[in-house]
């Protein structure tokens, strides 16, 4: 309510939508009151703002220091600078990236604090933006590959099944923890579900954290010492700010809020997530819109839930969650082998090439394969297409699957006494 409804909000929202309607000529006719004494009137609100800035950096420098001061300025730029390059060397998207540095930070003491509701909002964002994936082409692109993408929902059943079983008899994680921290994709999905089904939290993210890093690092020197393959120039991005028309801005918008509140209100799992793509995939397979979502929202829905779910790891040591590493770490490395068993047994069906299909099967994430698919040039519609082919079955059916045996754990959604916290 603050965010959406605080004055300032307020009166730039009427403001724009003031511009929207009287146009031109109303710019002509409010131009000698508004545009032409904007740069003196800015000019004195930055005067004054120097003058505040000044007083307190005087103060300060007598409370704390020169030292102090300085590293307060240059300590954060060559942390970002640090983190930044770890990001780029492992080809993470904005989400996993945040999600990386944000948990070694909390992991190592740093005092953070989460973006708070702001996340809630942002995950209607990425709710839209994965239904409008669900495009006419995409329908006709499965339509040539149906042997390779029978295998790859077949080694998502399989390998996933036996890991969950694994873990569930194995640690003491619990069989919500379990099963949707064994996934092989769909980080933010798969949390949302855990905790609609009082999971925890942040077992499940630690565990999709080691899953995407160890294997964003594994491939990439795989293919490089193995195949002597060396990173091609990337593609150009889409541009930082992406041309929508009205009508297409108000039908995302409209898929976000209807979304959200109708998901709410049938009480459908997951419904800040689930509402909006549902929605979202109904038009735009019906062709009633192609239209994306904006680059700059995307990156900042990423970023805040990226930084959201790092920041739940505040408080906890390594020690901690050494035991929930191994684990991961041991689920990623089977993930990983059964991979390369899947590929080799497709290829000698098939007569695909190896190199292809282990980076089909891979358990990474969606941004992050199309990435590394894009950067190493392996035919990329091929990986993109079978990687965002087993997203939406575990988007779709792992819901219901799970939905089908909770009942046998005497799990319900939002119970939150029935899991072991480890």
């Amino acid at each position: 309510r603050e965010i959406l409804l605080n004055g300032s909000i307020v009166l730039l929202v009427g403001a724009f939508l003031i511009g929207w309607i009287t146009g031109e000529k109303g710019l002509t006719t409010m131009g000698p009151f508004v545009v032409d004494p904007f740069k003196g009137v800015l000019a004195l609100f930055l005067l004054d703002m120097g003058l505040i800035a000044g007083r307190g950096l005087r103060s300060s420098l007598r409370l704390m220091g020169l030292r102090t001061i300085l590293f307060g300025i240059y300590m954060p730029l060559i942390s970002a600078a640090v983190a930044l390059g770890i990001v780029m060397l492992l080809g993470l998207s904005t989400g996993s990236g945040a999600l990386l540095i944000t948990l070694v930070a909390a992991l190592s003491g740093a005092p953070l604090q989460g973006p708070g509701k702001l996340r809630m909002y942002m995950t209607t964002v990425l709710g839209v933006m994965l239904g409008s994936g669900f495009t006419p082409e995409i329908f006709e692109q499965i339509t040539h590959w149906p042997i390779s993408l029978m295998m790859v929902l077949l080694y998502t059943i399989a390998v996933g099944g036996l890991i969950v079983f694994c873990l569930n008899t194995f640690t003491k994680f619990g069989i919500v923890n379990s099963f949707f921290g064994a996934a092989p994709g769909g980080l933010v999905e798969m949390v949302l579900l855990a905790k609609e089904y009082g999971g925890d939290e942040r077992l499940v993210t630690l565990m999709h954290s080691i899953r995407l890093m160890l294997t964003v690092i594994t491939i990439p020197f795989f293919y490089r010492f193995y195949y002597d393959y060396t990173p091609a120039a990337r593609a150009a991005g889409t541009e930082a700010h992406s041309e929508i028309a009205l009508i297409d801005a108000a039908l995302l918008i409209g898929c976000a809020v209807v979304g959200y509140w109708g998901g709410k209100f049938i009480k459908l799992p997951a419904y800040q997530v689930f509402g909006p793509l549902f929605l979202s995939a109904a038009l735009h397979i019906s062709g009633i819109t192609n239209a994306q979502i904006p680059n700059d929202m995307i990156v900042l829905a990423q970023l805040v839930f990226g930084t959201a779910l790092g920041c739940q790891f505040v408080g906890i040591s390594l020690r901690d969650v050494s035991k929930t590493i191994i684990a991961s770490a041991m689920m990623t490395a089977f993930y990983l082998l059964m991979a390369a068993v899947f590929a080799y047994g497709l290829g000698q069906v098939s007569g695909l090439p190896f190199k292809t299909l282990f980076l089909t099967f891979s358990p990474g994430g969606l941004p992050e394969m199309t990435l590394i698919s894009l950067s190493l040039n392996i035919d990329i519609a091929f990986v993109t297409t079978h990687h965002a082919t087993r997203v939406a079955f575990l988007f779709f059916i792992v819901p219901v699957l799970f939905f089908w045996i909770a009942p046998r754990f005497g799990i319900t959604p939002r119970s939150k006494d029935h899991e072991k916290k480890t």
